[in-house]
């Protein structure tokens, strides 16, 4: 039997071979792992599909293979094994006349008002994207009411410039189209100043890269700052933390987060909704599915804990601990970091105090928390020492203004600071 790389989920149809567990005349169980293939942010173990031995490994350690790829051969218990090479066939094509084009229509006239210098009417998602492909909106005749220019408008603007580059173009292969406005880029020989050690980038750290940059460019960012207090809620901890290790759980500050994220995300709900750039709308979501940002050696990865407002202190630090855990092994599938409508970044474990977290694509918003510190404030009429938390919290200012991020952080912090003891007791 040919064993072939099946598909590992929504949107991943390649990956990385990381780990190869047998080698050729192996005896295998059915289901038992053979490789660990690095796909994206997850890493996926493929077991055999049938017990017998190994007859042949058509792949190894550090190859990309893509979704349909041969990758070993099994003889089942039983069966005679037989050393197997993979065979491509090339079927001949039968020639099929070219269908005759009729000639495009005539580009529009410009769609503006005949005023100088006043562009189109378009939203901001448009303006952006005609000026990534270096269109002139004012060549777009809109079809909205005032003349304005959806994206409808654009693709078919753009299909008739192909229409009209096809008919003119001269037979034969043609140049390649010019890069995007992204400079091309260029390999900087170190080693002319000093010694210099080289390692390949991984596939994760690659995911997280491309990521960043695409929710960066994307995305107006703007941090809104604020501290709370939580002293009073170290202290709940303090009193309720052996409970909650007789039930095997971990009371960290985390759990506290997640529930107060939530009851303030049901005020706002605008921080929990993405935009739909290709409809134009606002999709408002009536779940609550919360990233947590978790360091690993191999990089960052944010795993989604779902439906967090029906859930108890309890079970959420229980979810936390195991989620941890098995993210930092690797063993999280693809599904589990998707889905997610807010993302908390928490680096109080590490250091640090506020700092701007990049928001989580599609989502709107992200949390970042630093490090608790005892600091003089002003409690009631008294000069007192208590734990101050700092927070930032990272918007996309296409949907969200600032007032209504200082009205977010404000029922955040109020949120975290309103723990009472019937919130923990189990």
């Amino acid at each position: 039997m040919d064993v072939r790389l099946p598909r590992l989920g929504e949107g991943a149809d390649s990956g990385v071979v990381a780990t190869i567990f047998v080698k050729e005349g192996d005896t295998v169980k059915k289901d038992q792992p053979i490789l660990e293939l690095e796909s994206e942010k997850a890493v996926a173990s493929i077991p055999t599909p049938v017990a017998g031995t190994i007859t042949n490994i058509y792949v190894k350690e550090g190859d990309e293979i893509k979704v349909g790829a041969l990758i070993f051969s099994v003889a089942e218990s039983g069966a005679q094994p037989q050393r197997v090479e993979p065979v491509i066939v090339e079927e001949p094509v039968e020639a099929q006349p070219e269908p005759v084009q009729p000639p495009p229509a005539p580009l529009a006239p410009p769609s503006g008002a005949g005023v100088p210098g006043i562009p189109p009417p378009a939203s901001p998602s448009i303006r952006r994207i005609a000026r990534e492909l270096g269109i002139d909106l004012t060549r777009v005749r809109g079809s909205e009411k005032g003349g304005r220019i959806v994206m409808a408008d654009l693709r078919n603007y753009i299909a008739r410039l192909q229409a009209i580059a096809f008919q003119q173009a001269p037979p034969g292969p043609q140049p390649a189209a010019p890069a995007a406005m992204k400079p091309a880029p260029v390999s900087i020989d170190f080693s002319k100043w000093g010694r210099v050690e080289k390692k390949k980038m991984s596939q994760l750290r690659k995911a997280i890269s491309t990521k960043m940059v695409e929710s960066w460019t994307t995305i107006p960012h703007v941090t809104q700052f604020e501290n709370a207090d939580i002293t009073e809620v170290l202290a709940l901890r303090k009193k309720f933390q052996k409970a909650y290790e007789k039930k095997n759980a971990n009371l960290t500050l985390t759990p506290f987060l997640l529930k107060a994220v939530v009851a303030t995300l049901k005020k706002h709900p605008l921080f929990n909704a993405s935009i739909d750039e290709v409809t134009e709308e606002i999709v408002f979501k009536n779940y609550y599915h919360i990233g947590i940002a978790v360091d690993t050696e191999q990089g960052l990865l944010v795993p989604v804990i779902r439906d967090v407002d029906k859930k108890s202190l309890l079970e959420l630090a229980l979810e936390l601990q195991q989620l941890a855990d098995r993210t930092r092994q690797r063993k999280v599938a693809l599904e589990e970091m998707q889905g997610g409508t807010f993302t908390i970044s928490n680096q109080g474990g590490i250091g640090g105090a506020h700092f701007t977290p990049i928001i989580n694509r599609p989502e709107v918003a992200i949390l970042g928390v630093g490090r608790g510190a005892v600091q003089p404030v002003i409690h009631g009429k008294k000069l007192v020492q208590r734990t101050v938390l700092p927070l930032g919290l990272s918007y996309d200012h296409r949907l969200i203004d600032g007032a209504n991020a200082a009205r977010f952080i404000t029922d955040l912090v109020a949120a975290l600071q309103s723990f009472q003891a019937a919130d923990v007791n189990l």
